[in-house]
């Protein structure tokens, strides 16, 4: 593995283990984070199969309507959550949409087209506008929650955070920190693959 070939590889491991740590927050909480978690583990999964090297698995075409169905369903989901006051299912609406995109990008651009997230020189079939606003978008996305993961003074002893354990031990594994970490890496993830399409 080489070149594109390679980063695809480590952009579906990223996106994988983004996937299963989002599941595995689905144990513990309350009902809402539960259903966040559950929305951030089929982001991370769906991103971890769509940037899998086309040279291992060229899927047949009718695979891009299947994630444009799952990922519009995901994004009607979400559309009712955020109407029901749920405020990051706005950014969740915005991820769906964003899948749905680019598999209907990538459906445009033939079969060969699944590996334009790991081939460089693929046909792009996105709308400039589109792809430039959901760039901006994932752009900011990534900064301001980064931003969150900053320490606002002198870092002090790790302290366990009650209730969001979910049975994996605890601790730093299992604190707010990690879910936002979480979430830069899959927003990271996004925009390396709008950038390719």
């Amino acid at each position: 593995m080489h070149g594109p070939a390679m980063s695809g590889w480590l952009l579906v491991a990223l996106c994988l283990v983004a996937g299963a740590y989002c599941l595995a927050r689905t144990r513990s909480g309350t009902g809402a984070e539960r259903r966040a978690a559950l929305d951030e583990a089929l982001m991370g999964f769906g991103m971890a199969v769509m940037a899998v090297p086309a040279a291992v698995l060229a899927p047949p075409g009718w695979a891009w309507a299947v994630y444009a169905v799952v990922f519009g369903a995901a994004s009607l989901r979400a559309l009712w959550a955020a109407l029901g006051g749920a405020g990051h299912h706005l950014h969740h609406l915005v991820g769906s949409l964003a899948m749905v995109y680019m598999a209907v990008a990538m459906s445009g651009g033939a079969a060969g087209a699944h590996g334009a997230h790991t081939a460089a020189g693929a046909t792009a079939g996105g709308t400039p506008l589109v792809t430039g606003a959901l760039l901006a978008y994932y752009t900011v996305y990534v900064l301001v929650t980064g931003l969150r993961l900053v320490p606002a003074g002198p870092a002090g002893p790790v302290v366990p955070v009650a209730g969001t354990g979910g049975g994996t031990g605890g601790g730093r594994w299992a604190g707010p920190e990690v879910a936002l970490a979480c979430r830069v890496s899959m927003g990271l993830a996004m925009l390396a693959m709008l950038v390719t399409v």
